[in-house]
Parts: structure tokens; sequence; C-alpha cells
């Protein structure tokens, strides 16, 4: 709830940030003694309203120290471009506040600040085509922010900045004259990078900064980005989806499930004691090199029915070893007795190629399908299925009998419905019909 009080380990002041029309030259001090770059404090995203509303991110509570790479894992639609963008005043809390460098940044904010804040957050997109001006050269598009700011002292040495910021990221001075339709979806994502970089940021929020990349080229990338990390200082915000990356580079992650922060915790801590169920099962996700070992893997995966949340309410928790699980009570202790233990949890589990069929049966029995996966594909409820129904009724229902059978759910729904339309219509046509018949004939 907005002005609620968190866990002072999160490293948070009990009060929420004041606005002020600028930034500070330093953020508060945590109790690790580290500068508090970023803070979210209890962030509740919406969009739509009543009954359509959707709550795309719950009670987010997290900190950014300055500095550091701070990743945002999850699976599609878990909400973590949807925290990036707000951090970047593109998306509105509907709830709680973004604090940066303990000035609150969310919501109405002076025209001064507002300014200061463009200036230091800047935003790799994960999509750059979209983000990108087709209009525009891509002189104009890196060096767009230069000119809103002034952040040069002459044309030689905006020029200057262009060429050396594109020349970093990979690309050659003749590419400045060309538009972003000549690019390839790597080369725009590059362009994307060097137009964020130029602005010599404080805090880079990169939404997939390198899922649009050849695989040969991401190493490259991310070395970029470790370079202006270890140069500039610059502090990332990074999401991402594969885990196998986000454990080499970040220096903290963060889970989010459904829009709701499950755990969050050093990269090495969360791999070796990966505490909340979901997040084991993104571990357990990530390809094995070997290929006769990834076909005999035996992944983890997560059931939400697990947890019981009927009597007592979950929270983000803190452990201890700069850990903290989102859980009711009784999980909480369940899990600070498995990280009190110290013995790193398995999330894989390779099966014995040489065991027999039924153990390999047993073992498949074991793991549970996710209920999406028993939806047909093609499931789609066509209305022109509807429309065929009402056309010919009877076979509709004979066709939605046949649909059920085989559980495409929808497709029978919507032949259902158009042949009971159908049969509706045509007895109100026979009704009137006879009255017709009958007036005639009195």
């Amino acid at each position: 709830m907005f002005g609620k009080k968190k866990n002072d380990k999160l490293g948070k002041t009990s009060e929420l940030g004041a606005t002020a029309k600028h930034l500070p030259e330093k953020g508060p001090i945590a109790e690790n003694g580290k500068e508090i770059l970023l803070s979210l404090k209890n962030v509740d995203i919406t969009f739509g309203k009543g009954d359509r509303a959707v709550h795309a991110v719950k009670d987010a509570t997290f900190d950014i120290y300055k500095g550091e790479t701070f990743s945002l894992v999850g699976e599609s639609g878990s909400g973590k471009t949807t925290i990036g963008r707000a951090v970047i005043r593109v998306n509105p809390c509907a709830a709680g506040e973004i604090d940066y460098k303990g000035v609150r940044i969310s919501g109405k904010i002076p025209h001064s600040l507002d300014r200061e804040v463009i200036r230091n957050i800047q935003m790799v997109f994960q999509d750059p085509a979209a983000s990108l001006n087709e209009r525009a050269t891509v002189d104009y598009i890196i060096s767009e922010g230069l000119y809103n700011f002034h952040l040069y002292k002459n044309e030689a040495d905006r020029v200057a900045k262009v060429e050396n910021m594109i020349d970093e990221v990979g690309l050659l001075p003749e590419h400045l004259t060309r538009y972003p339709h000549e690019f390839s979806g790597g080369q725009r994502q590059r362009i994307g990078l060097a137009r964020a970089m130029v602005m010599e940021p404080e805090l880079v929020v990169a939404d997939e900064p390198i899922s649009a990349l050849d695989v040969s080229i991401r190493a490259q990338v991310l070395n970029l980005l470790k370079k202006f990390q270890q140069e500039r200082g610059t502090t990332y915000l990074f999401i991402a989806h594969d885990l196998s990356i986000v454990r080499f580079i970040s220096d903290r992650i963060g889970v989010i499930y459904k829009g709701n922060i499950v755990e969050i915790s050093t990269a090495e801590e969360l791999f070796d004691y990966p505490l909340h169920p979901y997040t084991r099962s993104l571990i357990s996700a990530i390809p094995i090199p070997d290929p006769l070992l990834e076909k005999n893997k035996v992944p983890f995966i997560y059931d939400p029915s697990v947890h019981d949340y009927s009597e007592e309410t979950p929270e983000l928790t803190y452990i201890g070893h700069d850990h903290y699980v989102y859980g009711s009570k009784s999980e909480i202790e369940e899990y600070k007795k498995i990280r009190e233990a110290g013995v790193p949890l398995k999330s894989v589990t390779i099966r014995d190629p040489d065991a027999p069929e039924e153990e390999k049966k047993t073992e498949d029995a074991n793991v549970s399908r996710e209920p999406i996966l028993d939806t047909p594909v093609h499931d789609t409820g066509s209305i022109w299925l509807s429309i065929l129904a009402f056309l010919l009724p009877i076979i509709g229902l004979i066709t939605g009998g046949i649909f059920r059978k085989h559980n495409y759910m929808r497709n029978r729904k919507s032949c259902i419905k158009g042949a009971i339309v159908g049969f509706v219509v045509r007895g109100v046509i026979l009704a009137l019909f006879g009255l017709l018949l009958l007036l005639s004939i009195v």
C-alpha cells in the first residue's frame, strides 16, 4: 500500500521519498554501506479499469545500488518490461512510488526534475524497430538527446561523440547517414544502445538488449555493457528471461512471476539456493550443452497450487544471506531451514539412459503438465464455425459433439452457439409463417 513501511533490510528509509525540484548529488546509503540509486516501494501497476482491470505488477519492492547490474527475470508477460517502463515514467504507478537518489520520480513531478530524470535514466527497448524513428538518419537518432540537453560544446564535439559511440557499439561512421530500415534487427539494437549510452546516463534500463542479436554478437555487446560500467560507473536494470546469461553479468537477480517479485538474491546465492519453486523451474529450463544430458534431463516444473494462501498472506521476506523470498509465514520458516542447512538445491535431475523403460515412464508421469498444453493449438473458437452451425444447425450440433470428444472446447462452444441461434431463428420464422397463414384463412 502507498505509504506503507517496509523491512529495513531492504535498505529503505521508513518514510517515502519527498518530492524535490532537482536530484541530489548522491542517493541514500543502505545498511550495507552501498548507495541506493533506484528504489521501488510497494509499486502496483494496473491497466484498464473496473472488472476489466489487469494488475500487471503487484507490490513490487526492491533497491538497485549504484554501479551494480540488477537483473529482473521471469517468463513472458510476468511484468518485467512493465516495471522497466515505469522507471522511465512511461507506465504510471497505481500505488506505491519509485525513488531515484531518494527523490520520488513517479507520479506528477516538477518539470526541472523530469528533465533530470530523462537525462540520467535511459532505456534500451526490446523492439528496436518500433523504438527508432524510420524517417530520421542514424546520426540524428543518436544525436537527439545531445540536441535536447545541449551536451556538446560545438558541432565538431557533437560529431566526435556520435562517431566514437557508433564505433564502440560495432558500427561504422558511414552508417550515420543511413536510415533504420536499412539495418538488420541486431544492428538496430546497437543503434538503440548507442542512443542511450551517448547521454552518459547513470542508470540504463536494458530490456532484452541482446534478444535480437546473433549468438556470436551477444558476448561482444555484453562485454561492451560491462566496459561502460567499469569506465563510467553505469548502473543497469537488466531485463531478461535467459538465466544462463543473467548469471554471469548480474550482481543481484530478482525473479518475478505474474507481477509478484518472488525472490531476490545475489547471482551465485540464487543459483545455489533457489528457494522459491518458480525460481527452481526457471533454472531447470536452462538448456544443457550436452545433447545426451539434455535428452535425459528431468526438469523441475512449478505448480502454483502448492501454495496455500487462504489463511496466511504472503510477502517478500528477508531470510539472511542477502536473500529475500516471497511466501507465507510457514513457507518462510521452511525456506529458512533449507538455507541454514547449507546444502545447495538441485533443480535438474538427469535420468539414467540405461534405466528400464518402466522407470523412465514413471519419471515422465511425475512431471506435471501446464494447463495451457492441454488445450489444442487450433481450438480458436472461430466465428466461421458459428456461421456454419447457424446455416446447418443439426450438423453444427454433431460437430460440437466431435469437438468436445477431442477437447476442442472453444470450437464446440462456437458450434453450439451457432446451432442454437439457427434453431431459434428458424422457429421464429415458422411461427410467423404459421401466424400469417392463420390470419389469411380467417
